[in-house]
């Protein structure tokens, strides 16, 4: 590796992609390994909560998408930073790669979030600090994918994109502390510093859940910046020859399976 910081190294689409090409596969393969045991403590070994009762189960998803969708929107403004500042097109796309994940994670602790709130609150959805800052980061990532659409993916869009990435990025502190800014019917974290307000177990299961999380989360986005390198690089060279020697190698592998 030479003397140039990694950041910068993969810089390069070429490189940017010969990386997500060699890591996807085995983050999917991280991913399933941590997803197994976890999801084993998830619904087997744990006991049921004396208060919640099993309902409580749904924490090993709520919990590690509502971390994702705020940390994968963290990563997306790095990036778009990045790009700006260093005018970078492999710091863009990996912002845009990450967009669909994020959003996907949005949601899913959205939905999770009422399906746990309705039993435990007795409402689908209150306006609660927590909850409206988190559907406002969807709509962050809703509005991203649509300036991204509205482009039709080119490099037109890197710029938009990325001050939109910078300016809600201001929504994530926001998320986190608006527990403790305002009285609220969500929880307070129930992991910090301090320690965690719950069985070592339960722990446990929560953090592979989330291991498993991010290992699909860089899967994902290691597959998606392939096919957004191959699309903006379509015309140069290293491209047709990689999409050769694919083409080369196919038969023989299935020859050899």
């Amino acid at each position: 590796m030479p003397a140039e910081p990694m950041l910068f190294h993969y810089a390069a689409p070429k490189r940017l992609h010969g990386l997500a090409r060699r890591w996807a596969p085995r983050c999917a393969w991280l991913a399933l390994a941590l997803l197994l045991p976890g999801l084993w403590l998830a619904l087997v070994a744990t006991p049921s909560d004396a208060v919640q009762g099993e309902g409580y189960r749904i924490l090993y998803v709520h919990v590690p998408a509502a971390w994702m969708s705020m940390w994968i929107y963290a990563v997306m403004a790095f990036w778009a930073l990045i790009g700006l500042v260093w005018r970078t097109r492999a710091s863009f796309l990996m912002a845009h790669a990450l967009a669909p994940t994020g959003a996907m994670f949005a949601l899913l602790s959205l939905i999770t979030g009422a399906l746990w709130g309705q039993p435990m609150w007795g409402t689908w959805w209150v306006w609660d600090a927590r909850l409206t800052t988190s559907l406002l980061l969807l709509f962050l990532y809703l509005g991203y994918l649509a300036l991204l659409r509205a482009h039709e993916g080119r490099a037109s869009a890197d710029r938009p994109c990325a001050v939109l990435a910078l300016l809600g990025a201001l929504n994530l502190p926001v998320i986190y502390f608006s527990v403790h800014w305002w009285n609220t019917l969500h929880q307070g974290a129930s992991i910090t510093t301090q320690g965690a307000s719950m069985p070592g177990a339960t722990l446990a299961g929560l953090l592979l859940m989330t291991g498993a999380a991010w290992m699909w989360a860089f899967a994902a986005s290691f597959r998606r910046v392939q096919r957004l390198i191959a699309e903006r690089e379509a015309h140069t060279h290293w491209l047709h020859s990689l999409q050769a020697e694919a083409l080369e190698s196919a038969p023989l592998e299935a020859a050899r399976a």
